[in-house]
């Protein structure tokens, strides 16, 4: 017998793909594992106690951390998003104009707007604006300033967001409505708008969630005491009380309104990609 007609020897398998992963996995879950153990290991339990979780202190901010300050931390975050998305719509009809400066002026402002940190443009609504026209009063006082801050910011990405929803609509609607006597301005109000909104519903509720949070540098316009927001409400009692248990109870007022908003906008995401399929 040749070598070549040597019987082979059993060969050697390696792992295959399912077992890889199943490794793979276990490793994560071991390291997850690990920090958590670590971290509760080491931590000092008893510190983070008495810094955040008085009790005391925590059923002092009660109610006014409901009753004043989520109400105007609510009340900002739904101006703002109002003036957002009046703007937005209006930034993003003129983004797909035909008349060149009207584009280049939405293209600038876009630009722009999501360029700058928010911060810098509440400093802008609180202090240049007022330079800028003496004498002249922003309506509804820092509720107005608060809403036309926000609205600023926000206008410039939901105007992205509006723009690639009417983008997505199929131009057989356009054609369609169109064909039946439709002006080019009715059929974009009556047919595209209300379909591109159903598109970008679920972007437009996240952009709602960053405002929320957003909502705290309303202290840079310089609150009362009844116009104080989570954040400022809770710095004002942490600074009183020499703890951190008033920034803990705020923190989690926020998540009591962004943790729903966070599962609405998934659920929603669901539904859409349900309905594509």
């Amino acid at each position: 017998m040749s070598d070549t007609d040597a019987p082979l020897g059993p060969r050697k398998k390696g792992l295959t793909r399912r077992q890889r992963r199943t490794l793979s996995r276990g490793a994560q879950y071991a390291v997850f594992a690990a920090a958590v153990i670590a971290f509760a290991v080491t931590a000092d339990w008893g510190r983070l106690r008495n810094q955040f979780a008085q009790v005391g202190i925590a059923k002092q901010m009660f109610p006014d951390v409901i009753t004043l300050a989520l109400k105007n931390t609510v009340l900002y975050t739904m101006s703002g998003f109002v003036v957002g998305l009046v703007l937005g719509m209006l930034i993003a009809l003129m983004r797909l104009s035909s008349v060149g400066p009207y584009r280049w002026l939405a293209g600038i402002y876009i630009e722009i707007f999501r360029g700058l940190p928010a911060l810098l443009i509440f400093i802008f609504v609180g202090v240049a604006v007022p330079l800028a026209f003496p004498g002249t009063e922003i309506p509804g006082g820092t509720y107005g300033k608060v809403a036309l801050a926000l609205g600023l910011v926000s206008a410039a990405y939901m105007a992205e967001t509006i723009r690639a929803g009417i983008q997505a609509v199929p131009k057989g609607q356009t054609e369609a409505a169109r064909s039946l006597g439709f002006s080019p301005a009715k059929a974009m109000v009556s047919i595209v708008v209300p379909q591109a909104f159903r598109i970008i519903l679920p972007p437009l509720t996240n952009e709602l969630v960053l405002l929320f949070k957003d909502s705290s540098l309303v202290l840079f316009l310089g609150v009362t005491l009844e116009e104080r927001e989570l954040s400022k409400f809770g710095r004002d009692l942490a600074s009183t009380t020499a703890n951190s248990t008033p920034i803990l109870v705020a923190g989690l007022c926020y998540l009591l309104v962004t943790i729903p908003l966070s599962f609405v906008v998934r659920r929603m995401e669901s539904k859409a990609q349900e309905a594509i399929r």
